[in-house]
């Protein structure tokens, strides 16, 4: 038989029985050469066509122990506690990212047998949950699915891979309004401060705020985190197309009008989402001091994420058209993402795009030519207050936190603003 590229089942059946007839070849003649290339032949259809499978992870893991002469106590640093090696041994829990890099890296097990994929390596740890507020990302849904804190602890780096990854595929320039981030002190020197003029108070707050910021540190991988999830959330949302044309003046001053209504929160996100906008609600996490943010989904369109964190009306609506401004000004053709804690200093920001975003959105809640005919910064009457927000469509909230912001007095017309009247609103679409 000649020798030939075996192309068949028949050609390959041939070359077998070939070659048992060539076992017997004396050393150095022409029939072992013949046995050689008959050999290769084989072998190379067998791979192409017989591969063999990777051993199953287990069973590796069993080889070594017996190779090593190991007993499962001595797999505990490895996997991670005798009950965690008897349930991964028995087949009941899978090998998390972790344990796969500890056999690895101390058993010396092929990565790709762990890992069940010809010649795949193990990254370097990426995401640890030390470096999140993992326990109330849990709590409060962040990995659908997993309501226990010890089996998401043994899966942390898989489910944070997996809420995180597609923030690397879209990268985003974030912007964090830290100029805001105070601590209760200066709120005390704020309200000790009452009987001063509104320039010394506001002077005082500024000064207050210089010395206090570092003392208050935003954790910027739980803000992405917030981001991450928020993300997960609009994907479920179904929109109609978004159009920058859309984003009129009049589309903006006509949702501040819903805020004339008990539910006009509620509202308002009706609107944008009719209008092709992402709108979500989600809890803020420990040290992100967030209220509000502004970047784009991976569709292009625009997201808008609020905490509600202080759950007053006034500061949902400022909130709100602060990152709607964002929407019109900033996002367009950037990849930015803007996060804001809204509540006190914004508009002490030395970010000039945060300074945009805060006078557009003041002119838009009650425009500045009609404030400042009114001139109502020094009054403490509530009827007042009430009937100018009726003439100008608002609600008295918008008003009331307008001049609490402009004084730096927050101790003024706290029946107005608001208090615990929006988070309400949307637990009940949880």
């Amino acid at each position: 038989m000649k020798p030939k590229i075996i192309k068949s089942d028949a050609d390959y059946r041939s070359a077998l029985a070939h070659l048992d007839t060539l076992m017997t070849a004396d050393p150095g003649s022409p029939e072992e050469e013949e046995l050689e290339l008959f050999s290769i032949l084989i072998e190379k259809y067998e791979d192409e066509h017989f591969p063999i499978g990777l051993p199953d992870p287990i069973a590796a893991i069993q080889f070594r122990m017996e190779q090593q002469r190991l007993t499962r106590k001595d797999l505990i640093p490895y996997i991670g506690s005798q009950s965690k090696v008897s349930e991964v041994l028995n087949g009941k829990r899978p090998l998390s990212l972790s344990m796969i890099r500890a056999l690895h890296e101390g058993l010396e097990i092929p990565a790709e047998v762990l890992l069940q994929e010809p010649g795949r390596q193990i990254k370097p740890c990426e995401f640890n949950s030390k470096d999140y507020p993992f326990k109330e990302m849990v709590k409060t849904g962040y990995f659908p699915g997993v309501i226990s804190l010890a089996k998401a602890k043994g899966q942390a780096e898989e489910l944070l891979e997996r809420l995180l990854s597609p923030l690397k595929t879209s990268p985003t320039q974030r912007v964090y309004c830290r100029n805001s981030t105070l601590i209760q002190t200066t709120y005390q020197l704020q309200k000790s401060a009452i009987s001063l003029s509104v320039a010394e108070r506001q002077e005082n707050y500024g000064v207050a705020e210089e010395n206090q910021i570092a003392l208050r540190q935003i954790n910027e991988n739980a803000l992405v985190a917030w981001q991450a999830r928020v993300l997960q959330i609009s994907e479920k949302q179904k929109l109609p197309a978004f159009s920058n044309d859309q984003i009129t003046e009049t589309f903006l001053r006509n949702i501040v009008k819903l805020s004339v209504f008990p539910n006009g929160p509620i509202l308002a996100q009706k609107v944008l989402h009719t209008s092709g906008i992402h709108f979500v609600v989600l809890q803020h996490l420990p040290q992100t001091y967030l209220d509000g943010a502004c970047f784009k989904a991976p569709s292009g369109r625009p997201v808008i994420g609020m905490t509600i964190r202080q759950d007053r009306s006034d500061n949902f609506w400022f909130t709100l058209l602060h990152e709607l401004s964002h929407v019109v000004l900033h996002l367009g053709n950037n990849d930015y993402a803007f996060f804001d804690d809204t509540e006190y200093g914004i508009s002490h920001s030395c970010n000039p795009q945060e300074i945009e975003a805060n006078d557009l959105c003041i002119d838009l809640l009650i425009p500045k030519t009609i404030w400042k005919k009114e001139k109502l910064i020094n009054t403490r009457d509530e009827n007042l207050i009430k009937a100018f927000a009726n003439r100008v469509g608002v609600s008295p909230a918008i008003v009331a936190g307008r001049i609490r912001w402009e004084t730096g007095d927050y101790t003024l017309f706290t029946q107005l603003v608001g208090n615990r009247t929006v988070k309400k609103l949307f637990s009940s679409q949880d």
